[in-house]
């Protein structure tokens, strides 16, 4: 049984937000933390983990609501797991197109064989600002990085990240379908076992 009616999640990403909807259906109302805030707090831990509970923390002193955080990015392998945390400012803030164009420069003489990458996703839930219990949940989405893009669905590195079991990009997956194999749905399905959802 949810313990709650809603929650905010710590994210201004619109993509993010409705993505997280859909995936906790109707248990829950999820606002995002624009409503409240337009100030991102400073990401400065080490971890995805770390990111999420300073986000989710965040969220919920603004907001005085549940808190959901999610710190997600790509690791690949070749790179020794970068961007890692920093995949959304990979290319100095400059947005998804530069991100993928700074990472397919950074791969460009790199074998299919050396292409392993993962995206990664840690969920944090926090009842309280101070909540000394968060729910912490990981999911990991296994795939490896094209040579070009491929794909208009999805955002970020999707029209980059090959998705074997399916043999097609991330972008080129129907949103509805993203949302059953991600990182962020691996993740969800565990915060939802936690809580009790369906």
């Amino acid at each position: 049984m949810m313990p709650f009616q809603e929650l905010v999640l710590a994210s201004h990403n619109a993509g993010k937000l409705k993505e997280l909807q859909a995936m906790l259906g109707d248990a829950v109302r999820v606002r995002s933390i624009g409503e409240f805030s337009a100030v991102e707090p400073e990401e400065t831990g080490l971890s995805f983990v770390e990111n999420a509970l300073l986000k989710a923390r965040n969220a919920a002193r603004i907001s005085g609501l549940p808190a959901l955080a999610d710190d997600s990015g790509l690791a690949v392998d070749f790179l020794g797991g970068a961007p890692g945390i920093y995949s959304a400012r990979y290319a100095d803030g400059q947005g998804d197109a530069a991100n993928n164009a700074k990472l397919l420069d950074a791969l460009k003489d790199v074998t299919d064989e050396q292409r392993g990458a993962q995206f990664v996703c840690a969920l944090v839930l926090v009842r309280h600002a101070d909540d000394p219990l968060p729910i912490i949940c990981e999911g990991l989405w296994p795939g490896s990085i094209l040579h070009e893009a491929r794909g208009v669905e999805g955002f970020g590195y999707d029209p980059l990240f090959w998705v074997s079991e399916r043999g097609c990009s991330s972008a080129e997956l129907p949103a509805a379908e993203k949302n059953q194999l991600s990182h962020r749905a691996r993740a969800m399905a565990l915060l939802k076992q936690r809580l009790g959802i369906a």
